[in-house]
């Protein structure tokens, strides 16, 4: 038997380990596993040089053993000599975790992503012992064990395994022993192996109905997930299927992109479009993020550009850099190389529908719109290369591209953005012919200002901004004043600003009129910034071809005008928005006496 003591420097680590890890602790199954498919893998690539036979069923195997309150973790891997241990688990592995304790010192930053790196003494997280049982592969290769309880002392002896590969045996602790439940440990690992390159199969000691040990034999893994696949050998039926077993979604998405890059990184992948209907707060997009087949993270914002996080998709990146700070990911070249070639990807999938199968897109465009609008909005880059590509609905449901509206209607547009409560104005709009454009999703207001800022000469103005030339007429004259005087008295709202025009429509008698900037920053203010929206610069536009208004002055009953002038007002104010329990009591109120009025 031989006795040592680790190589290491400082000799509480393990304990630093333990706590540090704590919220992640079952992080150890996956390096755990990860470390048995690498040496599968090293195996099956000496075979191919000749150096060793072949294996022609490589796998892992988890044992939990609940009365002995252990798990292993097995594979018929390369295994290790006496020597070998003596290297990689007395002092690789070791100064790995050494290594990587460092690292957090000096970056100061606690969230090494994935905590690669750690690897085999992941293990001291739960466990009390460790226990190494394994043979190598080379020729008169002597079966060796090893045992550590966590501090820094090991014993080494011969050990009993008899064909080729590594045991792992963990004693759990007893605060642990959450390790030793089937359903437990089967959830961690079709969390972070569900892809792994060699089956997977866990057993639980002392099982011998048949129905268990037939369940206990089904790997938990794909072995073979479809983004491995050339995207040319891939079914559409393939791609679905693969999206509702991982996302757990029956919904269909709308369209897919196959990620395939050998230079100058190596990446593959699958990003899903899912119906988005306008939703935007609350979306809960996935991205999953991989390494090597081994499952990293959902939605890591420091390497997934932050308007995919709308999407669903799985990602895998053998070359990133995932032993590091996310403070370093996000000034790592070959993070913002992934990101800017993902982004392009998306900008030639949307510029390929637009161009070959525009029916198709527009059909696409309402689920898509909030994503690639958001997506323009965080990305410049993104914008220049789509902006082609992006569309514009309009009420009547016929979609656009900007150049296309501006041809139609010049750089003055006029857009909806509640179709149902400016139903009145927007009929003007197209009676006259004038297109109205819906924007009315969660990001549309910042984006028409992106699209101001980059088209020079475009200007967007909702339908109650203003009127346009094209819907005024000609009437006679009103003196503004004393209407103004009776709508003030009536309204209660000394400071209301009346205009007159003539407008074609006869039968609407007035609309109230929102300057544009100063709705947009009180927009603005309430929804991002984080305050209360603000007064914005409000007019009451008369109609002097109406008759109401026409006869509103002409009344000689001070308490009449004010009825209808007041119910006039709301009219109008309803067009913009919804009245309050108190406005609406009045309202009604107000109604029953001007019928009780007309019947008398």
């Amino acid at each position: 038997m031989e006795k040592g003591r680790l190589s290491i420097h400082t000799e509480n680590i393990l304990p630093i380990i333990k706590k540090w890890l704590y919220s992640d602790k079952d992080i150890f199954i996956r390096e755990l596993i990860a470390n048995a498919v690498d040496a599968c893998t090293k195996h099956s690539r000496l075979a191919l040089t000749g150096e060793t036979k072949p294996e022609d069923a490589y796998s892992v195997r988890v044992t939990i053993d609940e009365a002995a309150k252990t798990l292993t973790f097995s594979d018929n891997g390369l295994g290790m000599t006496d020597d070998e241990v003596r290297e990689y688990i007395n002092q690789v592995a070791f100064s790995g975790a050494e290594a990587f304790l460092e690292k957090v010192k000096q970056s100061g930053d606690s969230n090494i992503i994935g905590h690669f790196g750690l690897g085999f003494y992941s293990a001291f997280m739960v466990s009390e012992l460790v226990e190494i049982e394994t043979l190598s592969y080379q020729d008169g290769a002597k079966p060796v064990h090893w045992s550590c309880g966590g501090g820094v002392e090991y014993e080494m002896q011969d050990g009993g395994r008899t064909e080729r590969g590594t045991d792992v045996i963990l004693h759990l602790n007893d605060e642990d022993s959450e390790f030793l439940r089937y359903f437990t440990v089967r959830g961690v690992i079709e969390k972070y192996c569900a892809f792994l390159p060699y089956p997977i199969t866990l057993y639980e000691d002392g099982k011998t109905k048949d129905e268990d040990i037939e369940r206990f034999k089904q790997p938990l893994n794909n072995t073979s997930p479809l983004w491995r696949k050339p995207p040319r050998d891939c079914t559409d039926e393939e791609y679905k299927s693969f999206y509702r077993d991982v996302f757990r979604q029956f919904e269909e998405p709308l369209f897919w992109i196959h990620l395939n890059v050998d230079y100058p990184f190596n990446m593959q992948g699958i990003l899903y479009f899912p119906r988005l209907k306008q939703r935007l707060e609350g979306m809960d997009g996935e991205i999953k993020l991989y390494n090597n087949q081994v499952f990293v993270a959902d939605n890591l914002k420091e390497v997934i550009p932050e308007f995919l996080l709308l999407l669903k998709g799985v990602i895998d990146c053998p070359d990133l850099p995932l032993n590091v700070s996310r403070s370093f990911l996000q000034n790592d070249g070959t993070v913002k190389k992934v990101q800017q070639h993902i982004t392009k990807k998306i900008a030639d999938k949307l510029n390929e529908l637009f161009k070959n199968e525009r029916e198709t897109y527009e059909g696409y465009w309402d689920d898509i719109a909030p994503f690639v609008r958001f997506g323009c909005l965080r990305d410049d880059k993104l914008y220049d290369m789509v902006k082609d590509a992006l569309l514009f609905k309009e009420t009547e449901g016929k979609h656009f591209t900007l150049a296309e509206a501006r041809e139609k209607a010049g750089d003055a547009l006029t857009y909806a953005d509640d179709v149902d409560r400016q139903a009145f104005y927007i009929q003007n709009y197209t009676n006259a012919g004038i297109p109205v454009l819906v924007l009315d999703g969660p990001v549309d207001a910042p984006f028409l200002s992106l699209l101001e800022q980059k088209e020079s000469g475009v200007k967007f103005s909702r339908i109650d901004a203003g009127l346009n030339d094209s819907l005024k007429g000609d009437g006679i004259e009103l003196k503004k004043e004393p209407l103004e005087e009776i709508l003030r008295r009536a309204t209660g709202k000394d400071e209301l600003k009346v205009e007159l025009e003539p407008m074609k429509n006869e039968g609407l008698p007035a609309m109230l009129i929102t300057d544009e900037q100063s709705r947009r920053f009180s927009e603005y203010a309430a929804r991002w910034a984080g305050g209360t929206p603000f007064d914005a610069d409000v007019k009451l536009m008369l109609n002097s071809n109406n008759k109401l208004v026409q006869k509103l002055s002409e009344i000689g009953d001070a308490e009449k005008a004010d009825l209808i002038a007041a119910h006039l007002y709301d009219l109008a104010l309803m067009q913009s928005r919804a009245l309050t329990a108190k406005e609406m009591a009045a309202f009604s109120e107000r109604g029953a006496k001007l019928m009780l009025l007309a019947v008398e």
